[in-house]
């Protein structure tokens, strides 16, 4: 039987020789192929791969005896990183792979990020990691649709127990990609982020509205990883136009909370020239992990328990002062058409007058400190209303019907 789809496996195959075996077994047992990429740096497969590590390092720029002169492991593994996933992206380009799998503890972890946000979204991509789901991982660091299994019981040798890690991981990849749809890019797409109709309702109209004018619209959960992925698409460029209008995890980094999407959130649409619009839901809380405790700095404060993963804490006067400043200097990176818009109702549905997490003090603070962040290079749109308000989803339709009309977005498939 040939194979319908071919996995790229990497992996130090001087070290994980048997593991990686093991999956290409797996694999090709399923009745799909393989491809093998070796980025070990000192010792040498059992049988050769298909790419070499002397090609993956020459594809970094650089070659084997220059990782091992280094001297330092993670020099030489930078090296190996770069040509990984210059030669993985190189072979789905040419067809050659239709999904990539790759295996390691922290340093093949390391290795494996870069490979999978070098290859686009909808190329199936899966780590199986003894550190999958950690901390140690950066959101900045992930693909928009990386999938991590842990590497149960993995660190030296086969066993059942790895072997089950190991096989699960295997089938994964093949069927995603005989399963996989990719995107179409039959509309033009509009990123959107948000968070759920309790809090905020304004995807609930703008959607079907975009739709009905010709375009896709992908709404992002900004919980973390939800605009880590916004991030990543808009770096690509994927985005006609964004609305980010769920900016709150810029407060969250700011913070310091462990619910991040990394310290370039709300930047890479304006950098990359992308049309935006762009407002202040939830600028007044800083989400916390749930199940952690409240921070010293940050007890006594009204908050919400959202469920037991996510708490949410309200800013003092202070703290969204410094908010519009971050605010403010994000949108200053833009170097495409851009519109902030403040609703000077409210950011969201807890921040309403009678609501429990309502501050009106700290509201007014807020949008007049914003007022004066918006850089000369950003359009100020000031509403008097609630961001929840249709006449918050009504001025967007307005700016967003002008930039079709002006040429600045394309116009949707009929």
């Amino acid at each position: 039987m040939s194979a319908d789809k071919t996995i790229l496996i990497v992996g130090t195959y001087d070290t994980k020789d048997d593991e990686l075996n093991y999956l290409g077994q797996c694999i090709r047992a399923q009745g799909g192929g393989v491809m093998t990429m070796d980025v070990s740096v000192l010792g040498d497969p059992s049988q050769p791969c298909d790419i070499s590590k002397h090609r993956v390092a020459e594809a970094g720029g650089s070659s084997i005896k220059a990782a091992i002169d280094s001297g330092d492991e993670n020099v030489a593994m930078q090296i190996m990183a770069s040509g990984a996933a210059s030669e993985a992206l190189r072979l789905y380009r040419e067809g050659a792979i239709h999904g990539v799998i790759a295996l390691g503890g922290t340093m093949g972890t390391d290795l494996a990020l870069d490979v999978c946000a070098a290859l686009p979204l909808g190329v199936p991509k899966y780590v199986v990691s003894t550190v999958s789901f950690s901390a140690m991982l950066p959101p900045e660091r992930l693909a928009a649709d990386i999938q991590m299994i842990l590497w149960a019981g993995g660190l030296y040798g086969l066993n059942s127990v790895c072997k089950s890690s190991l096989s699960q991981a295997a089938g994964a990849v093949l069927g995603a990609a005989r399963a996989v749809e990719p995107p179409r890019r039959d509309r033009p797409l509009i990123g959107m982020t948000s968070f759920g109709k309790t809090i905020l309702h304004y995807m609930v109209t703008l959607k079907p509205e975009l739709e009905r004018r010709g375009y896709e619209v992908a709404v992002f959960h900004a919980t973390g990883m939800g605009g880590r992925a916004f991030e990543s698409l808009a770096a690509e460029g994927a985005f006609a136009c964004v609305m980010d209008f769920a900016t709150q995890e810029v407060v969250n980094h700011h913070m310091g909370s462990g619910i991040s999407a990394g310290a370039d959130r709300a930047t890479n649409a304006g950098r990359k020239g992308i049309p935006q619009i762009v407002s202040s839901a939830c600028y007044d809380l800083v989400d916390l992990i749930g199940w952690q405790p409240i921070p010293e700095r940050l007890q006594g404060r009204p908050t919400h328990a959202h469920n037991r993963l996510l708490t949410s804490v309200v800013l003092t006067t202070q703290e969204r002062h410094e908010i519009a400043g971050v605010l403010g200097d994000r949108l200053a990176q833009a170097t495409g058409p851009s519109v902030f818009v403040l609703p000077t109702g409210g950011g969201n549905e807890w921040d309403r007058p009678g609501a429990p997490l309502h501050d009106a003090e700290g509201l007014t603070a807020f949008n007049e400190a914003m007022q004066e962040a918006v850089p000369d290079t950003t359009e100020l749109r000031v509403l008097d209303c609630h961001i929840n308000d249709d006449a918050f989803s009504a001025a967007v339709l307005e700016i967003f019907d002008a930039w079709v009309a002006q040429g600045v977005v394309p116009k949707g498939a009929a």
